[in-house]
């Protein structure tokens, strides 16, 4: 994925969402071909000359300075995740490194050891790609029951969030308004792949899902971004019926990112996921609950 593409792109997309009448511009009733701010009124309102900027919604000028970029980012009325967005945008335009496979990503001991403290809490691990990296019982019911449970530790076999969402009819049924669900990964994943335009294996998979689901393909060309630290999903569980879920994401400057799922205390959706719990923690054989170290030396062997 080129930086200064996307950039030129995300600009453009923004711009168009643009009234002049938001944004104090008179128009003097005329009639306009296309939708949005012209070029030149969003120049002025950055405080920029209209020749820079359409050279830099072209591509051609990708070492616009932050001073510059938050004064566009005023002017087109972007909330703080996305000037974030458009910052790292630009930054990946400068670069020149080459796009490469990072090393695997691990699970930290303490993340492992949080699953454990969490108990009957719906958890999961996950990787900046959105790849499981490891979840515990009541996640694993909660999100993907109809997967190995054990699928995270084989990395050939490792799901990842955004392909279940987008790929697979069981996680495509879970949300009762999954458009939403599909357009918060979406605003997730156009994040990260600002933040990491050198990873070779993310844009794999952007590819794949662009290829694979037309729905993707459409809300990833509708340029939105967010930030997805936390949201409330309806979903619709086979084993335990309706419920309503918070889905807050812990994240560390270092490491991956843990999702839990919690409801309302003394709701009927607290007592579907009690339930669900109870039904996971009594399906699971003892031998089928490893310990912390016995987790550690898999992993090592595995070269999780």
């Amino acid at each position: 994925m080129d930086g200064k593409t996307q950039l030129g792109d995300f600009l453009h997309m923004r711009r168009s969402r643009l009234r002049p009448e938001d944004v104090g511009v008179p128009t003097y009733g005329e009639r306009r071909r296309v939708p949005g701010l012209r070029r030149e009124e969003l120049a002025l309102l950055a405080g920029v000359s209209t020749s820079y900027y359409t050279r830099l919604e072209q591509g051609q000028s990708p070492s616009a300075s932050p001073e510059v970029l938050d004064a566009i980012a005023g002017a087109l009325r972007l909330d703080e995740s996305e000037r974030r967005y458009l910052h790292d945008l630009a930054r990946a335009g400068r670069r020149r490194t080459p796009g490469r496979r990072p090393a695997p990503e691990r699970v930290p001991d303490a993340t492992r050891q949080l699953l454990d403290v969490l108990g009957h809490v719906p958890a999961i691990v996950l990787g900046r790609r959105t790849d499981v990296l490891a979840w515990n019982r009541p996640g694993h019911a909660l999100f993907a029951g109809h997967l190995d449970f054990a699928a995270p530790g084989r990395p050939a076999q490792r799901p990842a969030m955004a392909r279940l969402v987008f790929l697979d009819g069981h996680v495509r049924d879970l949300y009762a308004d999954w458009p939403g669900k599909a357009r918060a990964m979406v605003g997730h994943l156009r994040v990260v792949a600002a933040q990491h335009p050198e990873d070779a294996a993310l844009h794999a998979l952007l590819g794949e899902l662009s290829a694979k689901s037309a729905e993707f393909a459409s809300m990833w060309a509708d340029h939105r971004v967010r930030a997805c630290a936390d949201g409330t999903y309806e979903m619709r569980h086979p084993l335990v019926g309706p419920l309503t879920v918070t889905q807050q994401t812990l994240s560390s400057a270092r490491g991956p990112s843990v999702v839990v799922a919690t409801t309302e205390p003394n709701s009927p959706s607290a007592t579907a996921l009690a339930l669900l719990a109870q039904v996971t923690g009594e399906s699971a054989a003892p031998g089928d609950r490893p310990s912390v170290a016995g987790r550690r030396a898999r992993a090592h062997a595995e070269g999780d």
